[in-house]
């Protein structure tokens, strides 16, 4: 395929995702229909480069991910962050319920190592993915190698409708409490007063906004984010894409960046593309013959481990004060991550809303939570996780 074949071949499936999505008011999530798409593709007449041909090769998609994930870091204040305390724990027990049935029923059904290949990837993150998978290569299992990839691709169709369904539902709740006055917008992102709070670092004249100069200060902010990361890890290892996020917050907080630089550059929509591409290019892996050799333990892993992340999210998350959608739903953030988990609270925002308020109302409510449930399970723990399990090899 040419540059622009390819390109155009991409693109027209995410564009059927987003037109099925909306057809369907986010019932059918466009994740999910890209990802069946693209698997039919690699099966029949994409290369299994079509996303690297397209021009969304490895350097941009890490550029990629380091600026969206500094924007999303402007999104959210100090005290917003700082309130997330119950998002974290119900993510982090949403893990603990994975291992729990994983390394019990799934250990005693399909094997201890099987379990122990599984588990880690099953968490979310690539990194764990691919740990695992190098540690079974080494040691001759090739399936097992293969699991732990197949695992890691394949957990979103698990986890892209149900966690749909968990939005839309706790949507329909909140914007009924929204249209009667009982539940109040309070902004995360653009508060009343903030404009009247002087920050350490006065802002740019808007004359000089340009896409240049708002670039510029958000790359700035991933640079030192990246930059510090490494700095720190011979003393403790800190991703730096959680280092991103971090940053983002504290250069907003300080005036450095503005709020949605990326929307204010009008290079989000390239960005997300890019990415959302890269993260269906794993989807070339998963070939007929891998997944009819490793069907059952990896549907019975996958039941599993989502089945105990269910149980005790929402178990705590009643505790804390979630619902049980929203508890399910920041749960099943291990199962995707950035960005599916902002691709799938907009949809349904958009979907449920009838108004521009009303959507603001609905992505000021979700998105936080399920932001910070992604990095803290995805980005932190599942790295932890195989760290871990590796020596269970």
């Amino acid at each position: 395929m040419s540059l622009m074949m390819a390109f155009s071949v991409v693109l027209i499936v995410l564009s059927l995702g987003d037109i099925i999505s909306t057809k369907t008011k986010a019932f059918i999530p466009s994740v999910f229909v890209a990802a069946l798409l693209f698997l039919f593709g690699f099966w029949t007449f994409f290369p299994a480069d079509i996303v690297a041909l397209a021009g969304f090769q490895t350097p941009i998609v890490y550029l990629s991910m380091y600026l969206l994930i500094t924007h999303m870091g402007t999104m959210l204040s100090l005290r917003e962050l700082a309130s997330q305390w119950r998002t974290i724990a119900v993510a982090l027990i949403g893990i603990v319920g994975i291992v729990a049935l994983t390394m019990t029923a799934g250990a005693a059904l399909f094997g201890f190592q099987t379990a122990v290949v599984a588990t880690p990837p099953l968490t979310g993150g690539i990194v764990a993915a691919i740990v695992m998978s190098e540690a079974a290569t080494k040691l001759g299992f090739d399936n097992l190698a293969v699991l732990a990839i197949i695992t890691y691709v394949m957990q979103g169709f698990v986890g892209y409708p149900l966690t749909a369904m968990m939005l839309k539902k706790e949507g329909t709740r909140l914007l009924s409490g929204f249209r009667s006055g009982e539940i109040k917008h309070v902004k995360t992102t653009e508060k009343v007063d903030e404009p009247k709070r002087k920050k350490l670092i006065p802002a740019t004249p808007e004359a000089y906004q340009t896409t240049y100069v708002v670039l510029m200060k958000l790359g700035l902010t991933a640079w030192a984010a990246v930059g510090f990361a490494a700095l720190l890890k011979p003393v403790v290892d800190i991703s730096p894409y959680v280092m991103c996020l971090f940053f983002g917050v504290i250069a907003q907080e300080l005036g450095f960046v503005e709020q949605r630089p990326l929307n204010l550059s009008g290079s989000f929509g390239f960005l997300i593309t890019g990415l959302m591409a890269f993260v269906f290019a794993g989807l070339a892996r998963a070939t007929p013959s891998m997944l009819a050799e490793i069907a059952l333990p990896l549907v019975g892993i996958i039941v599993l481990g989502v089945s105990g992340m269910a149980v005790l999210s929402m178990l705590l998350g009643k505790r804390l004060g979630y619902t049980k959608e929203m508890s399910f739903a920041i749960a099943l953030t291990a199962l995707y991550g950035f960005p599916p988990n902002y691709i799938l609270t907009e949809e349904a925002s958009k979907a449920l809303a009838s108004t521009t308020e009303e959507r603001d109302f609905l992505m000021d409510e979700m998105l936080p939570k399920m932001l910070v449930g992604g990095f803290t399970t995805v980005t932190i723990v599942s790295v932890i996780i195989a760290g871990i399990f590796i020596n269970f090899m």
